[in-house]
């Protein structure tokens, strides 16, 4: 056998190719394979071997053709086969590819079909031979005929055959990759290649998780040649699919406890990770690859987002020219998520229509959890995208630097949850990965100095959170933190104790931070700028609050922020604590700090005032103060008391102020240091019992000297202010409070001052009085002369100054006015009957503890805190919350308030109404702060006393949040129904517009698809068809809780169109000749609210017109996927649609059909009509491109919707274009009065010079002309519906074409009476030009 190879190959290299031709010719087919097999087994002369066979094979002769097509049948699986080695099989595969060219037609279609063969039996795992099949198809396509079955094709076409026969067969899931890798080599048309590319990607499902990143690789080469978005989508819903099934098993896992992932986990991120590198690579090097995958990824507006492709636009946004493209677009995708999550969430229309959107904030979360498995590329993207979203959407400042938004309480708007995301972005970050932690922090810290101009809220919350989660690894950045310190007395205040309050926990872990700390807080105590002097104040009590002494009393009200910080020090900080933070070292330091404080009180008013509102905090905080604290109160208080008990008044108020030149102004806030001195001096005295065994008996002794000293002090203050005129503080009825002189200036202080200090002593005798009727009754004299003195206040301000009895904020505490309301309305204890009774008697005292209640929920809902005083303790001041909401229902539902008007008659607002404005107030501040509550809130209000106790132990976490607002807004309807049952005289607007206020809020506790919601759109809908009152204000709040409602249970459109055929009714027809209907869907419609009533129908179908216009443009970006929907039948949603729009379009015809009052309602109906036709606009274009790409019959439904258009509503425009042209809008129907003539030149000037008639006339005339359009497109004439537009420039108006002529012919017959004639033509129709 050596031998017949050594024989062939001599032959070979002699120049007579004839003898090796003989040779060959004498050898069978069998025998040549066995040699070339043998040979190419043995590793040597197997490639040599061919090459001699195939110079002994001329392809002009028909032995030698076959020959070597013989050769290249075995070679092919031989080398396959994975017996020769990889060099042997590289150099044979080699040598076939040179001298495929030589090979004919025929024995090329031979070797393709068995390649072809081949694949489809899965016999070309190794893929060693498929180099050889791209050169045999590109020798195959340049052949000029192939015989084919019974006829020929050409080459090329036998190829397009060969590859279609390739793409439908079944491919072995270990040759794909060696298949992908071939095709590159393949010239291939596009159309080819999108086969290929198709088939590739169905293989991803049937391939091994490890295989998909080397195939992506492959298929990115591949690419190169085009149908780069088909590559880019198929990969990206491949993991899409993924991401979404491991999800569903890991669901299934938690609630079955059972292991049942088919992909695990770890390998599934690890190999998104891969593929994310490869894709990024490819787009780094292929410029158009990623304009193709930005353009791809526009296009679908975020609607296929999916973690996978979010982390992929990430690592994309590294690459210099696309980041700022990838950060806008998720900025945008994250807004337009919110914005129609929240749309959606609004409407049961659109609920009903659409299954939920998926929420791009869940994917971008998913997206960070995921990047914790090596995604080293994304984490950047992650940081500057969560900075993005904050700094785009956080607090924007409002007028004055003030912030906009509430400080607290849940993100409700778009731009507040964008904003959040970022933070959640941000932290989760910050706690995955530790490379990106010190950016984090130093990003965070310099937008807190720099952004000085507006609110930091958002990134003090983030910086509170970094601290929580992780203040070890803060320590290593605490230089940082130090050199925040230093700008700390350039910073506002809100910034410096939001960031104080943020890094608190860090001070007691770091020596070196709070030492640094306190060095810069005593430069800044002596700074120039008041600022800087408060943000001091505020940093020591900060630190005074949570620097406990040994033996300090720990309240219950102590802040999570405390106890976290205090677990934390234990368990991280040993050495620190037990060296230097123990409670004992804690006393000095804090001693020391209380000097510090001492100083201030020298300084400006605005520093004691911090100083005063903060002391009783610390107090609470840290009992072992008691001490200092009330020493330091007495001796400030001491400088302004008059010791003389015989001298009236017995405060020394010319100490309190000091003048400048001519200004004056307040030195010392006596009366909030007085009321401080109180309710410190209160809290000593409660915590006496518990304390005294803590204490030993000389700091006792002093404790209690201090507390006897300033009880005497009070007492002799609130006797001698009881014997105190007015005109002792010169503030009688003759003084002046003019604000422009210094005199008027001095009094208005000293009234502000006095009526502060009658408040502090009414506070501290009602508490100290358990419940005495002499003291009561001194309580109320004190009561009394505060009321005098703001009624003086009140008459003397006039109306530049508000109408509350009161201009400054008042010093009563929130617990107090709890408790006064409480005694005043709902104390039954007979004990205390007698003593309450004095306080019962004066109306006015009611009222203005009503009052106050209202204004504290006020700034409550406002500022985030009532009293500062209380301290920051959500906990407590909920409580007082539900004690404060309990007293106003009770006192609401049991004393009505036409029982009340009747009972008296004197001025001031009742306390009924008063306290419907406190509920209204208290709604919305739990709804917006403490919404986790609201069901143990509404829970409170109907028990008290120990009944309360036993519920909260009992509470259950299920209980029917729907069942409990149910009951309230029963009450409140009955309260309403009472209101509307009496005439028109006993009708009180404020308070029915307060109750549907207050039902508007109740009803968003209601689950939308629950019987009490049901009944409560039943029951509106019935009071507004029922009620006639002529209240324009009562009107528009019933009519706004019914469309509030009603979105939320069905679509309104039906409602509007009864709505605008009333006010059609009632106004009349703008043509006079024409007799309205007289219909009355609506009672509350009537000549006199018609018109307001308009404005709030219009406003909602702008609503309605938003979520149409929504609609659409989802269905455009949906075009380029596949249409479901079989010929004949609409799509759903455009069905929606196409009835939305036509109840609109009948509502609408009813309104530009009526006789309008000028200004307001005819410009707001304008453009909405001008926005329908928009829509309109819009909806024909999405048909005219829905016939462009799926061709086929047009809906009935749009067709009736386009006759309605053109033959109803388009005529009608332009009669009420002309109508409101003409100036005389104010006749209607019933119209008796006539406008001046100069009021009709200037309201038909203003109308000219309105830019809504041109706007509408050209959204009407684009309407038909994309009507035109898309008849030719459709061969459906839509225009037969279409009448003629009026001619804008030039008209004639028949009716006065025919009067004009009827008086000529008059005039010629009779001369004597051409004015009267002339006079009652226009009169027919009212349409002059």
């Amino acid at each position: 056998m050596r031998g017949a190879v050594d024989q062939i190959l001599s032959l070979s290299e002699g120049d007579d190719i004839k003898e090796l031709q003989q040779h060959l010719d004498s050898l069978s087919d069998d025998q040549l394979t066995v040699l070339i097999t043998n040979a190419a087994l043995k590793g040597k002369n197997g490639a040599a071997l061919i090459k001699a066979i195939f110079r002994g094979s001329p392809v002009s002769d028909s032995n030698g053709a076959s020959r070597r097509l013989c050769v290249y049948k075995h070679c092919i699986p031989l080398c396959e086969s994975g017996d020769l080695q990889t060099e042997v099989v590289s150099d044979i595969i080699g040598l076939l590819m040179l001298e495929t060219h030589t090979l004919a037609g025929p024995s090329l279609a031979v070797l393709a079909s068995l390649f072809v063969d081949a694949i489809k039996v899965g016999e070309m795992g190794s893929g060693k031979s498929l180099e050889l099949f791209p050169t045999i198809l590109t020798a195959l396509a340049g052949t000029e005929t192939v015989a084919y079955g019974k006829g020929e094709l050409s080459g090329d076409e036998y190829k397009k055959q060969l590859i279609n026969s390739l793409c439908s067969s079944r491919w072995d899931p270990q040759s794909v990759i060696h298949l992908t890798t071939m095709f590159r080599d393949v010239p291939l048309s596009p159309e080819e290649l999108q086969f290929v590319i198709e088939k590739v990607l169905r293989m991803f499902l049937k391939l091994d998780l490890q295989e998909i990143p080397p195939l992506v690789y492959q298929l990115l080469l591949l690419s190169a040649k085009g149908c780069k978005k088909l590559v880019l989508d198929g990969i990206k819903n491949y993991f899409r699919v993924q991401d979404l099934h491991q999800k569903d098993e890991q669901k299934k896992g938690e609630t079955m406890d059972v292991e049942a992932q088919t992909i695990p986990q770890d390998q599934l991120r690890h190999v998104e990770g891969t593929t994310i590198l490869h894709i990024v690579f490819a787009i780094r090097l292929d410029q158009e690859l990623g304009k193709e995958f930005l353009k791809s990824i526009k296009v679908c507006q975020g609607q296929l987002l999916c973690p996978f492709s979010i982390a992929l636009l990430l690592s994309v946004a590294r690459i210099q020219r696309y980041e700022d493209q990838v950060f806008e677009f998720l900025k945008g995708a994250v807004i337009k998520s919110f914005k129609d999550e929240q749309l959606q969430q609004g409407s049961r229309f659109l609920q009903d229509l659409l299954p939920p959107s998926s929420s791009v904030s869940h994917m971008i979360i998913d997206t960070v959890k995921n990047s914790v498995f090596g995604w080293d590329h994304v984490t950047q993207s992650l940081v500057q995208l969560g900075f993005i979203l904050m700094d785009s959407f956080g607090p924007k400042p409002g007028p004055f630097g003030k912030t906009t938004e509430s400080p607290t309480g849940a993100a409700k708007t778009p731009s507040q949850l964008a904003c959040r995301l970022g933070g959640q972005v941000l932290l989760e970050s910050f706690k995955m990965h530790e490379p990106i932690r010190s950016e984090i922090l130093e990003q965070v810290l310099n937008r807190l100095v720099t952004k000085t101009a507006s609110p930091v809220t958002h990134f003090i919350e983030l910086l509170s959170n970094i601290v929580i989660s992780a203040p070890m690894i803060l320590l290593e950045s605490s230089s940082k933190v130090t050199e925040t310190f230093d700008q700390l007395s350039f910073l506002p205040l809100s910034t410096v104790q939001g960031l104080l309050r943020a890094v608190q926990p860090l001070l007691k872990v770091s020596v070196s931070l709070k030492d640094a700390l306190i060095l810069v807080l005593r430069k800044a105590m002596f700074s120039s700028q008041l600022d800087g002097r408060k943000s001091a104040v505020a940093g020591f009590l900060l630190l005074l609050k949570n620097f406990r002494v040994l033996g300090s009393f720990a309240p219950s009200q102590s802040s999570q922020t405390m106890t976290s910080s205090q677990t934390m020090t234990s368990s991280q900080v040993q050495a620190d604590v037990h060296s230097r933070y123990n409670s004992a070292a804690n006393e000095s330091f804090c001693l020391e700090i209380l000097s510090s404080l001492r100083r201030c009180l020298g300084q400006q008013a605005d520093v004691r005032l911090l100083l005063y509102q903060g002391f009783h905090d610390v107090l609470r905080r840290n009992s072992q103060l008691a001490s200092s604290i009330m020493q330091t109160l007495l001796s400030q208080l001491r400088r302004y008391y008059e010791p003389e008990q015989d001298l009236l008044p017995p405060v020394k108020l010319e100490s309190c102020i000091s003048a400048q030149g001519d200004q004056v102004f307040l030195q010392e806030p006596l009366a909030h240091l007085l009321s401080c001195t109180v309710h410190c001096l209160l809290w000593c005295q409660s915590t006496r019992e518990p304390a005294a065994g803590a204490s030993d008996d000389e700091d006792e002794d002093e404790e209690e000297g201090f507390q006897d000293e300033l009880c005497a002090v009070l007492e002799s203050i609130t006797r001698r202010m009881l014997k105190t005129e007015l005109e002792d503080f010169e503030l009688d009825k003759s003084a002046e409070f003019s604000m422009a002189s210094s005199v008027g200036v001095k009094n208005s202080i000293y009234a502000v001052l006095v009526m502060g200090m009658y408040e502090v002593l009414i506070e501290y005798n009602f508490i100290t009085a358990n419940y005495s009727k002499s003291r009561l009754q001194d309580v109320l004299e004190l009561f009394n002369r505060y009321y005098k003195l703001a009624e003086i206040l009140r008459e003397k301000s006039g109306k530049s100054r508000s109408t509350s009895s009161r201009s400054p904020r008042s010093l009563l505490s929130l617990g107090f006015v709890s408790s006064l309301l409480t005694a005043l309305f709902r104390d039954s204890v007979q004990s205390h009957e007698e003593g309450l009774s004095v306080l019962r008697s004066s109306v006015e005292l009611q009222r203005h503890t009503v009052s106050v209640a209202l204004q504290k929920l006020q700034q409550l809902e406002e500022t985030g805190y009532a009293d500062t005083l209380e301290g920051l303790s959500p906990d407590k001041t909920f409580r007082y919350l539900c004690d404060i909401t309990s007293v106003l229902v009770w006192r609401y539902t049991n004393i009505p308030s036409a029982v009340e008007d009747a009972g008296k008659k004197e001025k001031g607002v009742s306390v009924s109404l008063l306290c419907v404005e406190g509920l209204l107030r208290v709604f919305s501040t739990v709804l917006q702060q403490y919404p986790t509550r609201v069901a143990r809130f509404l829970r409170s209000l109907r028990v008290s006393g120990e009944e309360e106790e036993e519920e909260e132990e009992g509470e259950s976490e299920n209980t029917n949040l729907t069942e409990k607002a149910a009951f309230y807004v029963r009450q409140f309807q009955r309260a309403l129904f009472t209101q509307l049952s009496g005439g028109e005289e006993d009708f009180n607007s404020r308070e029915a517009q307060l109750l549907v206020s207050v039902l508007s809020l109740l009803s968003r506790l209601l689950q939308p698809c629950s019987p009490q919601f049901a009944q409560m759109v039943t029951w509106t809908v019935k009071i507004c068809k029922e009620t006639s009152f002529e209240d324009i204000s009562f009107s528009k709040g019933l009519l706004s809780l019914l469309f509030s409602l009603h979105v939320l249970y069905k679509s309104p459109v039906s409602l509007l169109w009864e709505l605008c055929q009333d006010v059609h009714s009632q106004l009349g027809d703008i043509d006079q000749d024409v007799e309205v209907e007289k219909q009355s869907h609506f009672a509350m419609v009537s000549m006199k609210t018609a018109a307001a009533i308009t404005l709030v129908v219009l406003s909602q179908v702008g609503k309605v017109l938003d979520e149409v216009e929504w609609l659409i443009g989802m269905k455009k970006s949906q075009l380029t996927s596949e249409r479901t929907s079989t010929a004949g039948q609409q799509d759903p949603v455009e069905k929606a649609v196409t009835l939305q729009l036509g109840t609109l379009l009948t509502a609408l015809n009813e309104l530009v059909q009526t006789a309008l009052p000028p200004g307001g309602c005819t410009d707001l109906l304008l453009r909405e009509l001008s926005r329908t036709y928009n829509i309109l606009t819009s909806f024909i274009k999405y048909y005219i491109k829905l016939c462009s790409t799926q061709p086929g019959q047009l809906p009935a439904r749009l067709e009736k919707l386009v006759k309605l258009s053109g033959s109803h509503l388009t005529p009608q425009c332009y009669c009420f274009i002309t109508y409101v042209q003409s100036g005389e809008m104010n006749v209607g129907a019933n119209g008796k009065k006539k406008k001046k003539k100069e009021e009709e030149v200037a309201s038909a000037k203003i109308l000219r010079e309105t830019k809504a008639v041109p706007t509408l006339i050209y959204n009407i005339e684009q309407y038909e002309k994309f009507l035109i359009y898309l008849s030719k497109k459709s061969k459906v004439n839509l225009m037969q519906y279409m009448k003629l537009s009026t001619s804008r420039d030039f008209r004639i108006n028949a009716a006065t074409l025919d009067a004009a002529l009827q008086e000529q012919d008059n005039s010629q017959q009779t001369e004597e009476t051409p004015v009267s004639e002339e006079s009652q033509a226009p009169k027919k129709k009212k349409r002059k030009q």
